[in-house]
């Protein structure tokens, strides 16, 4: 079984002439990803690897474009998971981080814990020697007009996440956001919290999901589909019926990327738009919007 990597730029809808920025963003993550595969990386390097490229890429909310809370400042969250042992990391509320998924590993890595959240998550930077950015660095034009002018939430679209699994069935998964404009202070959503914002087990799959976190917590939407996987379902079957049970349920859409551990891989979403990318069999395939494939190849991506 070859690798496979597959990465979202988040559901919602997105602003007309904005499509070919959020496309590029993910099919240069994605490239950015398989590649560290390529080299020798682990799984979790990939998904670490492809969520970097998002977060420092200001079209996506995830690192510098994160949008603000109520305040106008910016509180970040991010999770990753290994599917091997099912280590976790995962931070909430942090600031002043440009890469938040890279404190979220550390934690999975460097302490007894999986989630470490603001001031806690600060010091624990500190002591990582991660650098410490200033929050205005990671505010972008949008961000601040989101903050001026609230619009649809949907519309704000750019939650950014990961899965993977290498040639020996091992999978991982990582998400990361800047959460939903103009929050209140102190809010988390699905993100970093462990079976809604993702999750990872070598015996299933991998997932990252996006959307209203309040919404995908209350169906613990990234475990879900793996529920299902473990019924026997395809990730694309899997998907589709945990997505249409939150539909049905509480009335709310969202998106998600799933692979199972042989290499099968699904990218779904309810929402009007969700921009994906994935690498199989040394192919790239990405969509934006309902029903769109297109494929190229690798190398047609500049990085």
């Amino acid at each position: 079984m070859k690798p496979v990597i597959v990465v979202h730029g988040g559901a919602g809808t997105i602003v007309p002439g904005k499509d070919e920025e959020y496309m590029l963003g993910v099919k240069q993550a994605v490239v950015s990803g398989f590649k560290k595969l390529q080299q020798g990386g682990s799984v979790v390097d990939a998904v670490e690897e492809a969520v970097v490229v998002m977060e420092n890429d200001p079209i996506f909310n995830a690192g510098c474009g994160s949008v603000l809370n109520e305040h106008g400042e910016i509180e970040m969250d991010a999770i990753i998971m290994d599917g091997k042992n099912l280590e976790t990391g995962a931070v909430s509320a942090v600031r002043n981080i440009a890469n938040p998924v890279k404190l979220a590993r550390l934690v999975m890595e460097k302490t007894d814990h999986v989630l470490l959240t603001e001031r806690g998550a600060s010091q624990f930077a500190k002591a990582m020697n991660i650098p410490e950015v200033s929050g205005e660095s990671l505010i972008t034009e949008k961000s601040l007009l989101l903050w001026k002018k609230p619009i649809d939430y949907q519309q704000s679209l750019g939650t950014v996440g990961a899965v993977a699994v290498d040639s020996e069935g091992n999978v991982a998964c990582a998400t990361s956001t800047g959460g939903m404009p103009n929050k209140m202070l102190g809010r988390v959503g699905d993100t970093p919290c462990i079976g809604s914002g993702g999750y990872a087990d070598n015996f299933s799959g991998a997932v990252s999901t996006t959307g209203i976190g309040e919404t995908i917590m209350k169906v613990t939407l990234a475990r879900l589909v793996l529920f299902h996987i473990e019924q026997g379902k395809s990730p694309t079957e899997a998907a589709e019926t945990a997505l249409k049970y939150m539909l049905d349920r509480i009335q709310s859409q969202a998106g998600l990327i799933v692979v199972n551990n042989s290499g099968d891989y699904a990218a779904v979403f309810t929402t009007d738009h969700m921009s994906w990318a994935a690498v199989k069999d040394d192919q790239l395939h990405y969509g934006l919007s309902q029903g769109e494939l297109h494929t190229c190849s690798i190398s047609d991506v500049p990085l």
